[in-house]
């Protein structure tokens, strides 16, 4: 299937299904979409701090917070703002299955097992629904411990003090926010006309910018190397 030919939407995916989870993940990124997953609604609740998605794929079934209780705290403290849209998945199929999760606030509702295909055509279908005006809305804050990031200033907070970034520590920061928490190589990251083409350059302001945020700059917490492709960004 073709990949999306926009900035491709962010989807939070969250399954207690180790297994089904990363399946999943797999054939939404090769379907054009960002990624993010989730395990129960703790760990959802959190991404859901850090990042802005475009719409959270939710297991109704799960330890703890099920999927209904999840879409229905969202929706009561998202009734003023534009809220996040929800699939819920469930193998729950009886028609009053679906009924009680439209009334929680989902917007649709897939039984499994379901067809990968389907699952796509209704994300896409959820999606185009949107106010054309949120594809114009400023990026989101990142947070990452006491730190704030406002990618649409390039400021760095620290509480209410403003961190002082250089001008390649900032769009170094920026790269690796807009991809967040994905890895993006230093290849690419160098192909800002901060750093000219030039790896190398990459590495030096990566060991500047953990000094300015990293308790250990030698064990970064969120300015992550990942071995193989290059750094990531990885809130809390």
């Amino acid at each position: 299937m073709a990949a999306m030919s926009d900035a491709e939407p962010h989807l939070l995916v969250v399954d207690d299904d180790a297994r089904l989870r990363d399946l999943l993940r797999r054939y939404l990124t090769d379907s054009g979409f960002r990624v993010t997953g989730a395990s129960n609604a703790r760990e959802a609740r959190a991404q859901l701090e850090s990042f802005t998605f475009d719409l959270v794929v939710l297991d109704v079934m799960m330890p703890g917070e099920s999927g209904l209780d999840l879409t229905r705290a969202l929706r009561a403290e998202n009734v003023a703002a534009n809220p996040v849209p929800v699939l819920l998945l469930t193998a729950m199929a009886e028609p009053g299955d679906r009924v009680n999760g439209l009334e929680q606030g989902a917007d649709d509702f897939l039984a499994k097992p379901f067809e990968p295909r389907e699952l796509v055509l209704r994300i896409r279908n959820i999606l185009q629904r949107r106010p054309a005006a949120e594809e114009h809305a400023a990026p989101p804050d990142i947070r990452f411990g006491e730190y704030r990031f406002a990618p649409a200033r390039a400021e760095l907070m620290r509480g209410d003090e403003l961190v002082r970034l250089t001008a390649a520590e900032t769009a170094l920061l920026s790269s690796l926010a807009q991809h967040a928490p994905q890895a993006v190589s230093r290849e690419e990251l160098s192909q800002s006309a901060q750093f000219s083409g030039n790896v190398r350059n990459v590495d030096v302001q990566m060991t500047r910018l953990r000094r300015k945020v990293e308790r250990d700059p030698r064990n970064p917490r969120y300015l992550q190397t990942v071995r193989g492709t290059g750094y990531a960004l990885r809130p809390d």
